[in-house]
């Protein structure tokens, strides 16, 4: 005799909240780029193969079940990029950020962790009214070696005269994004990801795409300086602000290094 009600558990209510979440998050990443239409496509899969077994078709079954079989591994090549960012999330928010830990730990673990914003803005709008382009990022937890390792070892002050002589058109340097970390140029002419969002608009160059593609893998935080228009745009978590006014790079950046301090 089937039972008539099905047992539902609080355990199974949190469950279920999870995977929303999760699936949430998974959806806003890839939101607006090709993954979506990958998803998509395996999702489908996925519900034909469900139907196929529920109608006992077991040669299509058998067919199908293979694929499925070997879905996850699929899944994590061909959505590499996307489980990167979505990890990324995970280590950096919430209670496992670890900032969030610092107060319990050493007093020390979060010197240098500031940043010179009137440095940084003084810059900006120098090379803004230049119309000097320049894309600069500010490392937080991550320290980005592997990008600062594409391009030329600084290790210099951080301060306005150097990041202008850095992206002075005849510069050698010049080419490509300053990694700051610690109030310290550490590399530059370095070689970023650009973004693969299908929305991105299309008048903004390849300075601003890879800075979203820069904020989309890493904690980082973007600052852009348009060659063309000289406006000043900010990069955080994939997405991007732009025709920012000095004031409004300042609030930012204060609030996102010096907030804490």
């Amino acid at each position: 005799m089937l039972p008539l009600f099905i047992t539902f558990r609080w355990l199974d209510a949190i469950d279920i909240i999870i995977v929303a979440i999760l699936l949430f998050q998974f959806y806003r990443l890839i939101r607006g780029t090709v993954a979506v239409n990958i998803f998509i496509g395996v999702l489908s899969l996925y519900l034909l193969w469900l139907l196929v077994r529920a109608l006992d078709m077991r040669l299509l079954g058998s067919i199908l079940g293979q694929f499925i079989g070997v879905g996850v591994i699929a899944l994590i090549i061909v959505f590499q990029q996307e489980l990167r960012r979505f990890l990324l999330i995970i280590g950096t928010s919430g209670i496992l950020d670890r900032r969030s830990w610092r107060v319990f730990g050493n007093r020390g673990a979060g010197q240098g962790t500031g940043l010179s914003t009137d440095v940084v803005v003084n810059a900006c709008m120098a090379m803004a009214q230049s119309r000097t382009g320049a894309i600069l990022i500010l490392a937080r937890d991550s320290g980005l070696k592997f990008y600062a390792n594409t391009g030329e070892h600084v290790d210099a002050a951080l301060t306005m005269r150097m990041l202008e002589s850095i992206f002075y058109k005849n510069s050698p340097l010049h080419d490509g994004a300053v990694i700051i970390a610690g109030n310290r140029i550490r590399a530059a002419r370095c070689v970023l990801p650009v973004t693969e969002n299908e929305d991105f608009p299309a008048h903004l160059g390849m300075r601003h795409r890879a800075a979203v593609g820069i904020s989309e893998t890493s904690d980082a935080i973007a600052v852009v300086v348009s060659e063309q228009t000289g406006a000043i745009s900010v990069a955080r978590k994939g997405a991007l602000e732009s025709d920012l006014s000095p004031r409004q790079l300042r609030e930012i950046l204060d609030s996102e290094f010096n907030s804490g301090n």
